[in-house]
């Protein structure tokens, strides 16, 4: 090792802040405390960093800015780490950093390894317990590709708010009460009557899929002809009408009836069986829950009936034709909606304003709800009802996550629903690798369509966004390998040798990792995180190309190993955030 001691850990951004704040109250020192921004120039003739102070103070100091930042430069104390700072276009203050200053970020890296990035623990005014809940899906069926990005975007939003600094708690809504899981109820209980010849119809607006039938045949073998009844007696319960609605309610009547207490036996089964097939599915994925939060415990415990009369005593319920309605037109909504219906039935509406209070009951300073794009108009309404609750409704924040389409050999992959046609998350995943899925899936922000190119995620490609990045992964491993010297010890190798424009730009872009960490999770946008891995993994495989690591001069080859070790760590932390898996060979 050409070195002794390891370069000192400069914070280059705080460094020029601190310049900027000394020349300020020589300038004008009643705007101390004025905001400093420092940004990346676009173009590298604009040297390393831009400030906009001057712009800032344009006004207040009624002069013109590029006669204020001139000013700031003449003050700037003299610094071993700026070689130059000049003033550029309408009052912009550009700085260059000296050789030292713009490698720096490499020892600061090696020293942090995992934790690069990592912002400090929240507290104070800024939220510090974080919910995120997502995905949700209903229990009646296999998950689908559309909530495998839901899934994807949920678990990546809630790693990186996590290693942003906040503490954050992922929870599932389990949807275990209401219309939909009669349904699937149904549905497997017509598919084993089948099994023995009852000449039933099955209904068009049921589940269809063939898990269904396998829950059917379940029932049968633990349980024989215990619940067969005859094709006259559950036909009785089902209304003569073009209503396909009507008809499947009369269905649920049937069943409900003439099972008595054997109906929860049905039901109960297909709810365990979907549900412990959507959590393997997920762990599978690398999507993790700390909870499972159950809607039947809404209408167990009162909690539901407690949200309505919450909202009857603020005077926001009006009773109508037997039913009772909140005014969510009052907050915004279209029209307003039923919260308890003629029968006494509470409606989803219903339980999910109490779900929402329980989330603020529980003392999350943020509650972040991942939703379908079709649920767009639900936010209003949501919102109304917390307000007129007396809750803060802007501890409540929405993200909407658009719709997927497979497209296979230029063509689209037809899709459906209840028939079960539908492409399943487990089908995409067996296709084209969890890797591929996870990554794909964060190339759009999420309020964007996304087209998923399920050849281009199969190709081993440069043009495969998660294989050029895992390949910038492995490449680094490889050259390690070749080495096979003390990786511990690059931490202290001597910089100095890197002086090429394309090392400057790969440490560039490495210096950018923690704000980038902190502005994504302040944007809700874990595409950022995708987007600047591409970047690196470009930035690196330009340099790499254009570079011998493994050169004869020792202090070169540590110099360039090092920075080689420090865009591996960096590409780690950031793939992990995405549950993207780094490979050491490929």
């Amino acid at each position: 090792m050409t070195a002794s001691s390891a370069p000192p850990a400069l914070d280059v951004r705080q460094h020029l802040v601190g310049l900027l704040r000394a020349a300020l109250a020589s300038v004008a020192p009643s705007q101390g405390l004025a905001e400093i921004v420092l940004e990346r120039p676009k173009q590298a003739s604009h040297g390393d960093f831009a400030s906009n102070l001057a712009l800032q103070l344009a006004r207040e100091l009624k002069t013109n800015p590029r006669q204020v930042a001139e000013r700031l430069v003449r003050e700037l104390p003299p610094s071993p780490h700026v070689t130059k700072a000049e003033v550029a276009g309408a009052g912009f203050i550009n700085f260059t950093l000296a050789p030292a200053a713009r490698t720096a970020v490499v020892a600061v890296i090696l020293a942090a390894g995992g934790d690069f990035g990592r912002g400090p623990a929240r507290n104070g005014r800024l939220a510090r317990r974080l919910q995120v809940e997502f995905v949700s899906a209903n229990p009646t069926g296999p998950l689908h590709v559309g909530h495998g990005r839901g899934a994807a975007y949920g678990a990546s939003l809630a790693s990186l708010l996590a290693f942003a600094g906040y503490e954050v708690t992922r929870e599932y809504y389990v949807n275990d009460a209401g219309r939909q899981m009669d349904i699937l109820a149904v549905s497997a209980w017509l598919r084993y009557l089948e099994l023995f010849d009852e000449p039933i119809a099955f209904p068009p607006n049921a589940y269809q899929g063939g898990y269904v039938r396998e829950m059917a045949e379940q029932i049968k073998q633990a349980h024989g002809d215990r619940y067969v009844h005859p094709a006259e007696a559950v036909l009785a319960c089902v209304p003569e009408t073009d209503d396909i609605e009507a008809r499947l309610d009369g269905f649920i009547l049937a069943g409900k009836d003439l099972l008595g207490e054997d109906w929860a036996y049905v039901h109960g089964h297909v709810l365990s069986e979907q549900l412990a097939d959507c959590r393997a599915d997920l762990e599978e994925f690398g999507v993790h829950f700390d909870a499972w939060f159950s809607e039947r415990s809404l209408y167990d415990t009162g909690m539901v009936a407690r949200a309505v009369e919450q909202l009857e005593k603020s005077g926001h319920i009006y009773t109508q034709d037997g039913a009772k309605w909140f005014q969510s037109t009052a907050f915004g909504d279209e029209k307003d909606r039923v919260v308890q219906r003629e029968n006494g039935i509470y409606t989803y509406f219903a339980s999910d304003i109490a779900y929402h209070l329980n989330k603020f009951e529980r003392g999350f300073d943020k509650v972040i709800d991942v939703w379908g794009a079709d649920h767009h108009g639900y936010i209003p309404r949501v919102k109304g009802a917390l307000l007129a609750s007396g809750a803060d409704a802007a501890r409540l924040d929405v993200t909407l996550v658009q719709f997927v389409s497979l497209f296979r050999d230029g063509q689209k992959v037809s899709m459906s629903t209840r028939s079960g046609e539908y492409v399943t998350l487990r089908q995409l995943r067996e296709e084209v690798g969890n890797d591929a899925c996870r990554f794909f899936y964060m190339l759009r922000k999420c309020d964007q369509a996304l087209d998923f190119d399920l050849d281009l995620a199969k190709s081993q490609s440069n043009d495969n966004p998660v294989y050029y990045v895992q390949y910038a992964h492995a490449r680094i491993c490889s050259v390690l390998a070749q080495w096979e010297g003390d990786q511990a010890a690059l931490g202290k190798a001597d910089l100095a040798p890197l002086l090429h424009e394309r090392e400057f730009a790969l440490c560039a872009r490495l210096a950018e990792f923690p704000e980038l960490i902190q502005q994504a999770a302040r944007d809700y946008a874990p595409h950022a995180l995708a987007f600047y891995l591409k970047d690196l993994a470009g930035d690196f495989h330009g340099w790499y190309n254009a570079e011998r690591v493994l050169v004869d001069d020792a202090a070169t080859r540590e110099a360039r190993l090092a920075l080689a070790l420090a865009t591996r760590q960096v590409l780690r932390n950031g793939l992990s955030l995405l549950g993207v898996s780094q490979p050491m060979s490929m």
